[in-house]
C-alpha cells in the first residue's frame, strides 16, 4: 500500500496519465516547418498613376486608338501606355471634361484593349464612349 503523502502508484498498478512529452515535440517541428514553408503574404498591387502631364493638346472630343500592332495613339498620334495615362489624368482634371472615344481595330489583343479600358476608367474620365462597333458585329470574321 502506498504512503498516504506520496503521488507514486504501487508497482504493478497500471499508469493513468498519458506520457505528451513526444506529443509536444512532434508539435513543435510541425509548426516550425509549416512556418518555413508556407511564404510570407506580400500583397503588392501595382497601381498606375500619372507622373507628368500629357505631351500631346486635349480636344473637346479625342480618341484613344489600338492598331493592329497594339500601340496607343491619341488623336492619331503615337504614344505608349504612361503617356495615355498622362493625357487621361490631364483630360479628367479639366473642369469640363472632353469625350474620350475607344476605337480599337477589329481584332485587337484582349490584353491591350483590356488595359486601355482600366487606364481610361481609372483615370476619372466621365464621357467615355465606344467607336467603330459595327466593325465587331460578326464574330470570327476579318
Amino acid at each position: 500500500m502506498p504512503h498516504p503523502h506520496s503521488s507514486r502508484t504501487a508497482v504493478g498498478e497500471p499508469m493513468c496519465a498519458m506520457n505528451i512529452t513526444p506529443l509536444i515535440g512532434v508539435m513543435l517541428v510541425l509548426l516550425i516547418t509549416f512556418i518555413i514553408v508556407i511564404p510570407i503574404a506580400t500583397h503588392a498591387l501595382a497601381v498606375p498613376l500619372p507622373n507628368g502631364k500629357g505631351i500631346f493638346r486635349t480636344e473637346a472630343i479625342n480618341t484613344a486608338h489600338i492598331d493592329a500592332r497594339d500601340r496607343l495613339y491619341w488623336n492619331g498620334q503615337s504614344l505608349d501606355g504612361q503617356q495615355l495615362l498622362n493625357q487621361l489624368a490631364g483630360a479628367a482634371a479639366l473642369t469640363a471634361q472632353p469625350q474620350i472615344r475607344f476605337d480599337p481595330v477589329p481584332r485587337p489583343s484582349y490584353d491591350r484593349s483590356a488595359r486601355t479600358i482600366a487606364l481610361i476608367k481609372d483615370s476619372g474620365i466621365e464621357k467615355f464612349t465606344f467607336v467603330g462597333n459595327e466593325r465587331h458585329r460578326v464574330f470570327g470574321a476579318d
